[in-house]
């Protein structure tokens, strides 16, 4: 199994998986804490583990990955997600609740530091390949709350788990049969088979923490949080919880188109201007976004989030010019550790700021304030030469 690949699309879709199965409990976090007696700034504490461990355990799968196989911790992946999603479907209990997302959250830490590194290791139109992969990601935030939000209209929370699991299981099998031979020549980078990395590093990693802490944040808070945002504010449109889910997901779905264009830019122009607008766009569209409601806050939220997923495959591609194929698991673990991190701090700080009176607005104009530490990111990031590039084929 340490020899095997998959093509593309099979790491795509495992992409969608990710992020849909995480944010299952977002849209039916609602309807779960009615069950168990709690409101929803209640219940979305007890997701928070779940968060943590998404991020938290990617060092481990990277190591794993690393000792052993990616191949194999990819298909414990998709198996170990159907299964803990099954298990959290059952759920009679806050306790066995919070245990089955904390396990959803382990193995769905597995994709990005093993997932994404054999995606990297093929060294051929990275930033474009990062933005499709980027795209089937952001497409499984889009179908979270739209799939669960017409769930909840014929069934209830637990089914929201349960047939997503049942898929997982079922995808499993067919990632299994596509695993091939890996060929020897594929992502061997020219001039680079000593495992050092490129001049100046150290920059580019720096310029990479400071936007993923940032990015993580304000990804995870934008993808969480506004499904119920939209229930609250766009009441002038709808108050149905599909309605509004279907609004959710059509600016997702829209916005993660981004990552395509975006992806181009960089393998065309220098990642640190497109850094630079992506970090102005943030600041300012994701302020607007919490000044509005209706038809403006949807159309302001559907450009914040076009430069929030816009910036997503902008670091790996950063990553995959100073960093060596050995050394990206790694490095790619610490940082989708200090990115889902600081995602999972969304819950707990939400949660006290709701508890305490604050409008879920405030989060937003928070989260634009966040935004300057990528432009700042986009400021320290050093221009690279063409001939120190990592992601050159032979």
């Amino acid at each position: 199994m340490r020899s095997k690949t998959v093509n593309d699309i099979f790491l795509n879709i495992s992409h969608f998986l990710d992020h849909f199965m995480m944010l299952i409990f977002a849209k039916a976090a609602y309807d779960a804490g009615k069950f168990f007696g709690l409101s929803f700034d209640e219940i979305i504490i007890f997701g928070t583990l779940g968060f943590l461990f998404f991020g938290g355990f990617a060092p481990v799968a990277a190591y794993l990955a690393n000792k052993f196989s990616r191949s194999i911790m990819m298909v414990i992946y998709h198996f170990g997600l159907g299964i803990s999603s099954i298990a959290a479907g059952f759920s009679n209990s806050l306790g066995s609740l919070t245990i089955t997302l904390a396990v959803i959250g382990v193995f769905a830490a597995i994709y990005h530091p093993v997932g994404i590194a054999m995606l990297l290791a093929k060294n051929e139109k990275i930033g474009l390949r990062l933005g499709i992969n980027g795209v089937f990601g952001n497409m499984g935030v889009a179908a979270a709350p739209l799939f669960v939000g017409t769930i909840l209209i014929f069934g209830d929370w637990r089914m929201c788990f349960i047939v997503p699991g049942v898929f997982c299981l079922f995808y499993g099998t067919i990632f299994v049969l596509a695993l091939r031979d890996k060929l020897d020549t594929v992502g061997q980078a020219s001039s680079h088979s000593n495992g050092k990395f490129a001049q100046n590093w150290q920059w580019a990693l720096g310029s990479i923490a400071l936007s993923t802490v940032g990015g993580g944040f304000i990804f995870g808070a934008m993808t969480f949080i506004l499904p119920r945002y939209f229930e609250i504010s766009l009441v002038g449109i709808s108050t149905s919880v599909a309605i509004t889910g279907a609004l959710a997901s059509i600016v997702y779905a829209c916005a993660s188109f981004a990552q395509i264009a975006i992806g181009k830019l960089i393998d065309k122009y220098s990642p640190k201007l497109v850094l630079l607008c992506i970090a102005i766009g943030q600041i300012t569209f994701i302020f607007c976004a919490s000044v509005f409601n209706d038809w403006a806050l949807f159309f302001t939220m559907l450009i914040a989030m076009l430069f929030v997923f816009g910036q997503i495959p902008i670091n790996d591609a950063v990553l995959s010019r100073y960093v060596p194929d050995a050394r990206r698991g790694k490095i790619l673990s610490i940082k989708f550790l200090l990115n889902l991190c600081a995602g999972a701090c969304v819950l707990p700080i939400c949660s006290f700021l709701l508890q305490n009176g604050y409008e879920i607005k405030m989060l937003f104009a928070v989260m634009s304030l966040i935004a300057v530490s990528i432009l700042i990111a986009a400021l320290i990031l050093p221009n690279q030469d063409e001939a120190d590039r990592m992601d050159k084929l032979a």
